[in-house]
């Protein structure tokens, strides 16, 4: 796209520069700090000088992120503040910012990672655990790592439907509402939108089978617009939710665990992940650093694991923390994303196709 990515310390130099008219003291100090060369020890010293954070899209409920800030703030004496915002309303606000930044590090779908570093918004950081992450889950430079990986699933409010479905034909079957989610905006509800496709003969490059099934729902009166959060759910405006796994079993915990039931679908679905993006003006891109750092840590992706997020790395799960996840053998029919760049494309042709096509045949 645009702009460059920020890949040497004279790059660095000039985005401190950039930033010097701008912010508080503070904030620009902590820019002109920030070198790609830095041990991981100096840059722990530099977070803890800048001693905050702001983060977009990792509030406390989704992956166990409260448990996470919680200890950095306790090991580094940083304080962290975060704003919810979609994938896309964060790379929106990256860029709106420019070197006005007020956010230092986001955490959005995988085919967002990419589009960020082709616009220029990122600040490369690799962390220590970079051999660990496949190869599939990473760019090359680090401006984009994957920390954890979620599967398509259904959550069922048992209160509502009499038998949970466990295939994407079951759904369509039923007689209850479904909800999708936001497909204009959110990784959540688009991935969605793939798995419905890829269980019914389609791909990251052919979208079309999903979009055809929830028109199919849509044109029924069955897709409602109400959004998969636990308040909705609770309330039971929400017969069956397609969410991530590790949302799905989150809302079911918090809820009833017996009042709600979460599927894997046995006809396909797809895994994908979150990654953390750090903004190439973020006003503390040190702690910005030390916090994926952490993150990618065993404590940091036992963390995620505890709020049902997959980690990335191998790491050792305590039995406490196993017994949260659904079983290995609900997966055997998962499919990954095997073009990136072919989903990224769908991935910008999909608000507009679901508006033609999906929406004006919802009743």
């Amino acid at each position: 796209m645009k702009l460059t990515k920020l890949k040497t310390i004279a790059g660095l130099g000039m985005i401190s520069l950039a930033l010097a008219g701008c912010g508080t003291d503070s904030e620009n100090n902590a820019a002109s700090t920030v070198n790609e060369n830095d041990s991981l020890e100096t840059i722990t010293e530099k977070a803890k000088t800048e001693g905050e954070i702001a983060s977009v899209g990792m509030p406390d409920t989704w992956a166990n992120w409260e448990e996470t800030w919680d200890e950095i703030e306790t090991e580094y004496g940083i304080t962290q503040s975060d704003t919810d915002m979609s994938s896309a309303e964060e790379l929106a606000k990256f860029e709106s910012e420019g070197e006005n930044g007020t956010a230092d590090i986001g955490d959005v779908g995988i085919n967002f990672g990419p589009l960020a570093e082709q616009k220029g918004l990122t600040l490369p950081y690799k962390t220590t655990y970079w051999d660990e992450i496949p190869e599939w889950a990473k760019d090359d430079n680090g401006d984009w790592l994957l920390s954890y990986t979620g599967t398509i699933a259904f959550i069922t409010d048992k209160q509502n439907v009499d038998q949970a479905p466990t295939s994407w034909e079951e759904l369509a079957n039923g007689d209850y509402n479904v909800s999708v989610g936001d497909v204009m905006k959110a990784t959540q509800a688009q991935f969605g939108v793939l798995a419905a496709a890829i269980a019914n003969g389609g791909d990251e490059g052919n979208i079309q089978p999903g979009i055809d099934y929830f028109k199919e729902l849509a044109t029924d009166g069955r897709l409602t617009s109400a959004e998969a959060n636990i308040a909705n759910l609770e309330k039971g405006e929400i017969d069956v939710a397609i969410v991530w796994d590790f949302n799905g079993l989150n809302y079911r915990d918090q809820i009833d665990a017996e009042r709600f039931d979460v599927t894997i679908p046995t006809d396909g679905t797809v895994m994908s992940g979150y990654t953390t993006v750090i903004n190439k003006n973020a006003p503390h891109p040190n702690a910005a650093k030390l916090a994926r750092e952490y993150i990618l840590s065993d404590e940091g992706q036992i963390n995620l694991a505890k709020g049902y997020a997959r980690p990335i790395r191998d790491v050792e799960l305590p039995e406490e923390v196993q017994a949260k996840l659904l079983p290995d053998e609900a997966y055997s029919n998962v499919s990954q994303v095997e073009d990136h760049k072919a989903w990224d494309q769908t991935a910008v042709q999909l608000p507009q196709l679901w508006q033609q096509e999906v929406l004006v045949n919802a009743q």
